[in-house]
């Protein structure tokens, strides 16, 4: 149970984070529990986790701001273990080195900063930058879906959450169509044909295009390589004829 200082302190620091949010993170207390924060971060740009929603906790000590919290993160994010207390500066692993004029924002800052970077320590993994990627782009759905707490402490996210999927899911299809387009119009400049605009068919027919195209380009390679098999034949039996004579 919280002391009044604490309590205090943690009903400031929400009220402080509510009304000068910092960004990339949003945090808050659990109703039952103020000692109990639920965070968000958001993958900053140009980075490997640009896109991402990481859900975790802090669990403040009842005497807190005289201690520091410990620190978990949820959702799978290829950087730390998820559900495992992390081991940093402004954690429960270093009292000694804890500032009690550090705050939520401060703490939350700190982990974003060492998040972004690759030093190691307990709790941490290594992956790779396409795994980190990956779970970044997986993240909304996963916490969406399968993350129960995530549910619970942030139901206004959830249903934001599904639109940011399917808006993804639009744009990735209109970034491959217009690929496929592109490439379309690179090769009627090359043999004169008319291009096709994709996007003015409907699915089945656009699939049925692009693989009758796809086998265009097939048949196209097979009979350049039998032409280039021939001549090399060609080539081979004139060589012959000339080391006879």
């Amino acid at each position: 149970m919280a002391t009044k200082a604490a309590h205090k302190r943690l009903t400031k620091e929400y009220k402080a984070i509510v009304s000068s949010p910092t960004p990339y993170i949003e945090a808050h207390p659990s109703e039952k529990n103020i000692l109990e924060w639920h965070y968000l971060l958001e993958g900053p740009p140009n980075t490997v986790y640009e896109g991402g929603q990481y859900h975790g906790i802090l669990v403040f000590p009842s005497d807190y701001p005289f201690n520091p919290p410990s620190i978990k993160m949820i959702t799978p994010n290829g950087r730390f273990q998820t559900n495992t207390r992390l081991c940093l500066s402004m954690s429960d692993y270093h009292p000694d080195l804890w500032n009690p004029g550090w705050s939520v924002a401060t703490i939350l800052n700190g982990l974003l900063s060492f998040m972004t970077g690759d030093e190691p320590t307990t709790g941490s993994i290594t992956t790779s930058d396409e795994t980190k990627r990956k779970l970044a782009t997986a993240s909304l759905q996963w916490n969406a879906s399968d993350n129960i707490r995530f549910i619970k402490e942030f139901d206004d996210k959830v249903e934001e959450n599904f639109i940011k999927i399917r808006e993804r899911e639009e744009k990735n299809k209109e970034e491959f169509l217009k690929k496929q387009q592109s490439e379309l119009q690179s090769k009627a400049k090359e043999s004169e044909i008319p291009v096709i605009d994709l996007s003015k068919l409907d699915p089945e027919d656009r699939i049925r295009y692009l693989a009758a195209e796809q086998n265009k380009s097939k048949n196209s390679g097979s009979r350049n390589h039998h032409i280039v098999y021939y001549v090399l034949a060609i080539a081979v039996v004139l060589g012959f004829f000339r080391v006879v004579n």
